[in-house]
């Protein structure tokens, strides 16, 4: 895309600082003897005839028969590397294998390793038109440590993408070019998210510079409004096609039903048959099935397409790195999947398991609670750090009163001290929230849920904004859960 509009890999990175360490460090996990009990997501495109010619992920293997390494990591201390492998052929990231190696010291994430046999592995991108941050321009590696979940009951890590962070491989093997059908599909999350180009996950110029219209096809997450007059504030799955980041062909979201996508976990799709049609999805990572929001004609100028066989992640096609994301999986196929593939891919993305819950280290620090509804955090009014303020919605603006840390024992715990809590233990609807001393007390446990509501351990009620109400002040309660938007978090660093 572009406001900055270009992404790219750097393989020689890698390469070169392998060499520095000397010698790279297998840590994959034992190889187990039992095998794949089903098909995995690349197994299920096959099967449709639009077979995976990119699988990448930290997270869990995306072929049913896959047993090698899930990325690389790089130790701050001595440089030494470590393939990150499963815990089983088919199965689960062994997150012990990384947090073994980079105990006591910093790691980054230097290679997403291509679960397909094209081999079309993802290092650090060398850059392009705009510069990253690395030497002589590069871009650098995610932190390995900074996005811990679990997926399938196990510990594991997913990349976050802050500005500068770019993975990309030129002339990938197989990837489709010009006007070749392509799909796309990966699982992000909407609690880090940006209106800045581009956290851009699929194909782009090889050159790493904006080659023309038609000349990436990717998709983008986030909120960039890019032509103006879109309905609601995001995030959103967009194209990004080069010079403009797509929520339908003539640019702009003006569907009321998609004012923005609020779960832990989204599933975002794209594909494009290359002269007449492409389409948008998002569905729930954890549960359910895919909502279209676009499914049409291709923009003006934009057919036949003329997609280059660069394949990236975090960036734009010319390595535009001002934009941030979280990613855990996707896959990037050669020809134009159908409906009943996808539809069968996402249920087996939802089976997964992918929860924040008890999460490696114990959940997530210094985020922001979002409302679904209001767009709007959870607030300690007036900025109070006496025991009993009320907690409220208000406008997002990073102040301590609205960062919250997710604790091991399932405490939303502000100001470093102060628990979220249902004032008085109570258990009934219209219970008020507030602060208080953090003391263990079940009524200061919650548990954060991938469906986006947040439960009271000991009454089991939803947090809710009193009244589906949207505007500042509006008191935060405890309510029988409804499924309501006003009872919908995010939870955004």
């Amino acid at each position: 895309m572009k406001p900055r509009a270009g992404r790219r890999l750097l393989a020689a990175l890698t390469g070169a600082a392998t060499i520095v360490a000397g010698v790279a460090i297998a840590l994959l996990a034992p190889t187990a003897s039992a095998q794949a009990a089903t098909s995995q997501v690349c197994d299920i495109y096959a099967a449709g005839g639009t077979p995976c010619i990119g699988a990448h992920s930290t997270t869990r293997a995306l072929f049913g028969a896959y047993n090698g390494p899930l990325y690389q990591v790089q130790r701050g201390s001595d440089h030494a590397y470590a393939d990150i492998g499963l815990l089983e052929a088919g199965g689960y990231a062994s997150a012990a294998a990384q947090d073994s190696f980079c105990a006591g010291t910093s790691c980054t994430i230097t290679k997403i390793y291509d679960q397909s046999t094209n081999h079309n592995d993802l290092p650090i991108s060398w850059g392009g038109f705009w510069k990253g941050p690395g030497p002589n321009g590069a871009d650098v590696g995610a932190d390995a440590k900074a996005l811990p979940l679990t997926v399938g009951g196990h510990p594991a890590y997913g990349i976050k993408v802050t500005q500068g962070v770019g993975y990309r491989i030129d002339n990938a093997r197989n990837a489709p070019t010009g006007s070749h059908p392509e799909g796309i599909y990966m699982v992000t999350s909407s609690n880090y998210v940006n209106q800045w180009c581009c956290f851009d996950y699929g194909s782009g110029e090889n050159s790493h510079t904006d080659t023309g219209n038609a000349t990436m096809n990717a998709i983008e997450w986030g909120t960039a409004c890019w032509f103006g007059n879109c309905v609601g504030s995001g995030p959103w799955v967009e194209a990004d096609l080069e010079n403009g980041m797509y929520h339908t062909n003539t640019g702009s979201n003006k569907d009321p039903n998609n004012s923005g996508v609020h779960f832990p976990f989204v599933s975002a799709w794209e594909k494009n048959n290359g002269t007449s049609n492409f389409t948008l999805k998002y569905g729930n990572a954890t549960s359910g099935g895919l909502t279209t929001t676009f499914s049409g004609p291709l923009p003006n100028g934009y057919s036949p397409m003329k997609t280059d066989s660069s394949l990236l992640l975090g960036t734009g096609g010319d390595n535009s790195n001002t934009g941030v994301g979280e990613f855990f999986e996707g896959a990037i196929t050669s020809g134009y999947p159908s409906d009943a593939t996808e539809n069968a891919v996402q249920a087996n993305i939802a089976a997964a398991g992918y929860s924040f819950g008890g999460s490696t280290g114990g959940g997530q620090s210094n985020v922001e609670i979002v409302g679904a509804q209001s767009g709007r955090c959870l607030d300690v009014s007036g900025q109070s750090t006496a025991n009993g303020a009320a907690v409220q919605l208000y406008d997002c603006w990073g102040g301590s009163n609205q960062r919250w840390t997710v604790t091991s024992g399932k405490q939303l715990q502000v100001y470093g001290n102060k628990c979220l809590d249902a004032s008085n233990k109570g258990t009934t609807n219209g219970t008020a929230i507030i602060i208080w001393d953090c003391n263990g007390q079940t009524n200061q446990q919650w548990n954060v849920n991938a469906d986006g509501s947040i439960t009271g351990v000991q009454s089991g009620l939803c947090l809710d904004a009193n009244g589906a109400a949207t505007a500042n002040g509006t008191k935060i309660i405890l309510w029988s859960c409804n499924g309501g938007t006003n009872q919908h978090w995010s939870l955004r660093s």
